[in-house]
């Protein structure tokens, strides 16, 4: 059965890698982003999610017009600062785009889940809610997006609506490759971190995005998986 997935940050990296996997299975994808994409493999809207107003705006012409399925919640926004120099204003503008974007969307989309009893929210977090160095604003943000999945799949247990959270870890992303290049120090920093030795794959993690937007994900609810080359377990021993 064809469903319609709303996907925030859509155009790169998971976010792109989902798009494209969704559509090749048959389901429709609308996604939001900030810039435009004439190769996106759906229905783009463009917007700038920091924009809450333009942000309703658009939320409200696509479901206007569209019954959503599903959502994925996966546009973030990282500012890394030390703990002596993280503003005010890079905290609320990292909360804001990270958790604020995750519950507008997913109130845009909830009448038509709860009308037809079957729905699915996936919030995409980070193996940095368990800690990591200057990322102060973002680790409290991911940490949030998976204590509200907790929440929402409470609220919504009894509806047919499941709502998950699959946290990953380091990921070969173009954003990834502009900071880290191959054999960097960055690199080397973040492989250091995964037993498995190595980075993972946008289609990894949207691999285990699909799983848990299908009917056979239908008793799970309220979990994080971490994709993350077990990093969240600990280094395996040299």
């Amino acid at each position: 059965m064809s469903r319609t997935v709303l996907i925030s940050g859509a155009t790169k990296g998971i976010g792109r890698a989902l798009a494209e996997r969704l559509v090749e299975q048959g389901d429709q994808v609308v996604g939001i982003a900030r810039t435009g994409d004439d190769t996106f493999p759906g229905d783009l809207h463009t917007v700038d999610v920091a924009d809450r107003g333009a942000t309703s705006a658009e939320l409200q012409a696509i479901s206007s017009v569209t019954r959503i399925d599903a959502v994925v919640n996966n546009v973030g926004l990282v500012r890394p600062q030390t703990l002596e120099e993280v503003t005010l204003d890079a905290l609320d503008a990292v909360l804001d785009v990270n958790l604020r974007t995750a519950i507008q969307l997913t109130q845009a989309a909830l009448p038509g889940m709860r009308e037809q009893g079957w729905g699915r929210v996936i919030n995409i977090a980070s193996l940095v809610a368990l800690g990591a160095v200057e990322r102060t604003a973002y680790a409290a943000a991911k940490a949030a997006l998976i204590s509200t999945t907790r929440g929402w799949a409470l609220e919504l247990a009894t509806t047919g609506i499941t709502v998950n959270a699959v946290a990953p870890g380091p990921i070969e992303s173009e954003l990834f490759r502009e900071n880290n290049p191959p054999g960097s120090e960055g690199e080397n920093r973040y492989l250091a971190m995964v037993p498995m030795g190595r980075l993972g794959s946008p289609d990894e993690i949207a691999a285990a995005i699909a799983f848990l937007l299908s009917d056979e994900s239908s008793f799970i609810t309220g979990q994080t998986l971490y994709v993350d080359g077990g990093a969240s377990i600990g280094r395996s021993p040299l």
